[in-house]
Parts: C-alpha cells; sequence; structure tokens
C-alpha cells in the first residue's frame, strides 16, 4: 500500500544531499567527519519524512474551530479544547501501528483521470462496486473515510457520551484538514516526480508554523448545517487536487531565482540543528502563492466546525451539559498511551521532528 512519505525520494537523493550538508557544517563545527557524516543523516532523514499538514497546524485548525460553535456545543467543546486540539494529531502518530491507516488521510485524483469528477462515486459502497476496495485504498480514501467519521461521530452525539464525542471530535477534525491540502490530493504528493523533494512539508509545515500565530486570521464567523455533507467534502477534496499544479509550478520557478544557500537555512528545533527553507524563501513563496495556505487552512476550520455541529443536529441538537461515559476506558487510555509510544519509537528512530 502507498503511504505518503519520502523514503523511496530520501534514498534517491540522500548522497548528494548529504554531501551538501557535509560542506556546511564543515564550515561551522570541528567535529570529526564521522560525526559530522552521522548528523548530516540525521537531519536528512528529520527533514524528509515531514508530510502531514503538521502537528503545529493540525492542532490550531482543531483549537480555531472550537470558536466557530454556538453556545449549546461550546459548553462541552471550550472546557475540553486542549485535548480536542493535542489529539488532532492521533491519526498520524496511528500510522505507525495501523497498516489501513496511511490511505485514510489523501486521495491521488490525478490517477482517476480528467473525468475525476464524474467517474468517482460520493459514497463508499459505491465506489467498491466501481473500482473495488485495493484500487481505492492504494489510491487514498480520505473523502470517503470523512463520511464514516461523520457517521460514528453523530452515533456518539446520540448515545450522549462524551468521550466517544471528544475522541471523535479530535480525529475528524484530522481528516478533514487533510482534504483540504492539495499536495494529499496529488500522486506527485512530494515533488518525487519534478525534483522538488519536501515541498510537502514546506507547504504545510514550515509557512504555517512560520506565519500562522502572529500573521494569519483564524477567526472567521459561525460554523453551518451542512444540508449535504459528502458533497461538500468531495468540493473541497478537487479544489485541493486543482491547486496541486500550482503548488508546484510556482516552487519550481520560484527556486530558478533562488540557489541553495538562500533557500534554505539551518535552524534549531527543539535542541536539533535541522536544515529547512530559510524564513525569507518560504515569505517570497507564501506571497506568489498569494495566501493559498492561509486561505486553506481557514477553510479548514470552517469546515471542521461545520461537520462538528451537522453531526450534532443530526444526532437530535442533544443536551450537551448532561452526558454519560465523562472518563475515558481504560482502552481509550491505552490506545493514548500505545500511540504516544509507538510515535517517539519511531521519531526517536528516523529523528523526525515534530
Amino acid at each position: 500500500m502507498k503511504k505518503h512519505l519520502c523514503a523511496d525520494a530520501f534514498t534517491l537523493n540522500l548522497l548528494p544531499q548529504a554531501l551538501y550538508l557535509y560542506i556546511a557544517l564543515s564550515k561551522i563545527t570541528a567535529m570529526t567527519d564521522l560525526r559530522k557524516l552521522l548528523l548530516c543523516l540525521s537531519l536528512l532523514l528529520c527533514y524528509h519524512r515531514s508530510y502531514c499538514w503538521g502537528f503545529y497546524a493540525h492542532k490550531q485548525i482543531n483549537y480555531y474551530a472550537v470558536f466557530l460553535l454556538p453556545p449549546e456545543m461550546m459548553v462541552l467543546y471550550k472546557p475540553n479544547i486542549n485535548f480536542i486540539a493535542e489529539h488532532a494529531v492521533d491519526p498520524d502518530k496511528r500510522r505507525y501501528a495501523v497498516a489501513a491507516e496511511g490511505a485514510r488521510h489523501y486521495i491521488d485524483i490525478d490517477l482517476y483521470g480528467k473525468d475525476a469528477h464524474t467517474i468517482l462515486p460520493e459514497q463508499w459502497d459505491s465506489a467498491i462496486a466501481k473500482f473495488s476496495a485495493d484500487t481505492l485504498n492504494a489510491r487514498g480514501i480520505v473523502p470517503w473515510w470523512i463520511q464514516i467519521m461523520m457517521r460514528r461521530l453523530t452515533a456518539a452525539f446520540k448515545e450522549k457520551n462524551q468521550a466517544k464525542i471528544l475522541k471523535l471530535s479530535a480525529e475528524l477534525g484530522h481528516y478533514i484538514a487533510d482534504a483540504h491540502v492539495p499536495l494529499h490530493a496529488c500522486s506527485n504528493h512530494n515533488g518525487q516526480f519534478t525534483n522538488q523533494l519536501g515541498i510537502h512539508a514546506f507547504w504545510e509545515s514550515r509557512l504555517p508554523e512560520l506565519l500562522a500565530e502572529k500573521e494569519w486570521d483564524f477567526f472567521i464567523g459561525k460554523a453551518v448545517y451542512l444540508q449535504h455533507p459528502a458533497s461538500f467534502i468531495w468540493k473541497r477534496v478537487f479544489e485541493s487536487a486543482a491547486a496541486a499544479d500550482t503548488v508546484l509550478r510556482f516552487e519550481k520557478k520560484l527556486s530558478e531565482q533562488y540557489g541553495s544557500d538562500q533557500r534554505f537555512a539551518f535552524e534549531d528545533r527543539n535542541g536539533v540543528l535541522v536544515r529547512q527553507y530559510a524564513a525569507s524563501y518560504t515569505r517570497a513563496y507564501n506571497a506568489v502563492l498569494q495566501g493559498m495556505v492561509e486561505r486553506r487552512m481557514r477553510q479548514s476550520v470552517y469546515a471542521v466546525a461545520s461537520f462538528w455541529y451537522t453531526a450534532w443536529v443530526n444526532a437530535g441538537q442533544p443536551d450537551l451539559k448532561n452526558l454519560s461515559g465523562k472518563t475515558f476506558t481504560e482502552e481509550d487510555t491505552r490506545e493514548f498511551e500505545n500511540l504516544d509510544l509507538q510515535w517517539k519509537k519511531v521519531a526517536d528512530k528516523d529523528k523526525i521532528c515534530e
């Protein structure tokens, strides 16, 4: 099954980029040759393995979505806003423990051809009948998986089970946000076909982390009831797919104006020296994209809140001040602990940066 990682791309480009790093580090440190090389490899692993919205962006999207909810929902979501934000990243952690998880985060629309808009069924059962489950999973299933998660959240509201509502809300927000990322709707998901390795994390991690907190605005009105949630999310997915070419083409053109020493810089990240896109180049890319990343994040916030709200309405608008299941079960607690443990093992082993 295809996974949206950069392992293959990393293997193809490891040596030339390691050499670049080695030369750069030689100018700034007196470490032994072996230690320099090992650090280069570590930095490259950290740099190439990032590929989701990024932990920061996912948490921010869920966090701001809470403020779009009506007061009847805010009584539950606001006191638990930290849980909803922190657990927005659980689906990414689960990829390392559950083989089927990866396909839930993306869909390669381009593999279905120019008629994808007309040949892809909105509903999962119809899609399986037409293409087979194996084909769908190989190409990604995010718009169908969002509908499944939506039904689960609606059921949790009907049960008036607080723990389930919070857990499912956090995870549903993750998949909805992923559907808004252009490179989650394109088989060239990390520029591996166009010599643009690392563009995935550049677009969805580097830009938000540099610009979102002080320069972007996420207070955008109120959630709305979605008459047709499936059609809504498919529209957003096709918008993502249409924007993928712009994401790739504009970066390619911009890179021709900058040398490697201008495009990349070494920065300290959680005590680790990381080679990443320079702040000036990141701002230049944001400018040529005319605010696309902020716009897609804002749309993600709006969509997440609206899906939560729609699930609540479809469940009969239960009173969220009086719920059962307010504490997580032992099974839930073990799952949270296992996800953190699995993620820590992978992060420590592969030097992944959050």
